[in-house]
Order: structure tokens, then sequence, then C-alpha cells
């Protein structure tokens, strides 16, 4: 006896269109109620990654400037530029009324004898990270711009950097490759009271570029009586992209010995909604030569 085989059944194409339909109704209305936290979510991790960049940024600069030579900090471009001399250490320098046969002997800075090139550092030359390296520039009582013979920037004239030659750790020497001091007895000899100098390495500009969103640090370039912008002859790395603005402004207070930069900052959120994320930041600075 024969049986028959189970009736099998498809599907017609009516309700295949109606599971599409059906499908694409829930997903839609699945895709309204997770788009706003998605966005939410993707929106705070560009606001993360962009103070990210600004706080790093800011940080540097913020380190950078505490190591500026006193009263060499200047602002040009219209605020988008700023610029310092970088230094690695503040030292003692002897002096001629400080030798003593019985407590302290050794070579002084002269301010009278431009062929006497080296000189005592008291309490001995560092080793450390703050050690000077031959290249790096000595500058004494630095008072600024206009300051002549006490501006570091302008050496075209009888000034205080002079670079530094050789060094002897061992008996606690500097040489120079030659002695400006001398020559600021035409104006006024500007000695330390403190008979501090200070170890300069390089100066530094910060530049802010609206127009390419970049803001670029520069180092390691020639010393200019007037301002680069932007320096050549040395080298530069990124530190921010996405830069809508930026605004550096510096006050000197002079009476006081300190100074304060004020730095502005304006990014671009990179996401769906574009957004800005804007920093204010002080630095205090002490310009004490």
């Amino acid at each position: 006896m024969k049986r028959c085989a189970p009736l099998q059944r498809g599907f017609t194409m009516v309700e295949a269109i109606v599971v599409l339909v059906i499908t694409g109704i829930i997903g839609a209305a699945i895709a309204v109620f997770i788009k706003v936290p998605v966005q939410g979510y993707t929106d705070s991790v560009a606001r993360a990654a962009a103070t990210d960049v600004a706080d790093g940024a800011l940080r540097r600069l913020t380190r950078d400037l505490r190591l500026a030579l006193p009263n060499s900090i200047r602002v040009g471009g219209g605020g988008t530029y700023i610029e310092y001399l970088e230094t690695t250490a503040g030292l003692r320098y002897l002096a001629e009324d400080d030798i003593d046969p019985v407590l302290m002997t050794g070579n002084h800075l002269s301010w009278t004898d431009a062929s006497r090139l080296s000189f005592t550092v008291v309490g001995g030359v560092p080793t450390d990270r703050h050690a000077p390296r031959v290249g790096n520039f000595v500058v004494v009582y630095n008072l600024g711009e206009g300051q002549e013979p006490g501006n570091a920037y302008n050496c075209s004239v009888p000034c205080n950097r002079a670079r530094i030659a050789a060094i002897d750790t061992a008996a606690g020497t500097i040489t120079l490759a030659n002695n400006p001091f001398p020559a600021q007895a035409a104006s006024v000899a500007l000695t330390s009271p403190s008979r501090r100098f200070h170890v300069v390495t390089t100066p530094v500009t910060y530049r802010c570029d609206a127009a390419t969103g970049a803001l670029t640090r520069y180092w390691d370039y020639p010393i200019s009586q007037t301002m680069q912008m932007p320096p050549t002859g040395g080298k530069s790395a990124l530190l921010a992209t996405r830069v809508k603005s930026c605004a550096f402004r510096y006050a000197n207070l002079a009476s006081q010995r300190s100074g304060l930069v004020g730095i502005s900052l304006e990014l671009r959120v990179g996401s769906e909604t574009e957004g800005v994320l804007a920093l204010e930041h002080q630095v205090h600075v002490d310009n004490t030569p």
C-alpha cells in the first residue's frame, strides 16, 4: 500500500514582501532610538580627544615658559607668536670681590679685561640634566628688549650674552668664546648683584596658525634681535591640529620682577555635530634677572 508524501508548502511573494517591509519598519524604529545615544557617545569621545590634545599642548607650553630666561618672553604676530630664550640652569659666577686667599680662590668673571675668558662657577659645574654644554650661552642680568646692554637678543651692540667654548667640570670652570662684559663699561656695567648667570640653550617659538589649524613649536634656531615669524634654520614639531584660533598675551610687571602669560586656545571637535573646545590658561613667570 502506497503512502502519500506530506504536503510541502513554501511562502508566496506577497508574504516575503510583507516580511521585508515589517523588518524595515522595525529596523528604522530601532535606528531612531539608537542614533541619539550612539551620537552622544561619539561626540563625548571626540571632545575627550580634543581636551587631551589641548591640555597636553598647554602643559608643554607652561613647562617651557617656566624655563624662560627672565625678561626674554616676547609676543608677536598679533598674539599668534610667543618666543623666549630657554634655560637649563641658574648658577653663580665667582666675582672679583669674592676672591679671598683663605676662603676662596679661582678665576673671576671679568668686567674689565676682555681677554679673560675663563671663570669659576661657585659650587661647581653641574653634571646632571642641568649641565651646561659647549655651544650654550652664558647670560648675566638680562633686563629685556630695549634695555641694552641687558638685552640677550641684541648683541649687535655690547650685550650680556657669551657663547660657551669649553667646560672643565673637574676644575669647575667655564671658558667663553669671547668676553662681552667689559664692553658694557661704555654705557653701564650690569654685574649681577647676586652674582648669578643663566645658561641659555636655544630660543623657542610657539606659532598658532588658524589658516592651517596647527600649533607648532620651533627651537634650535639662531637668536635674532627682531622676532622671526616663523623662525628659520632650526627644528619644529607639531603640537596640535584642528586649531580654530589661539592668542598669546604677556604682561611684564617690572617693578615686581614678575610676569603673566595669558593663553587662549580653541580647537575644533572632530565629530558629526561640529563643536569648539575653548580653553584659557595663565602662567606666572619669574623675571628676577
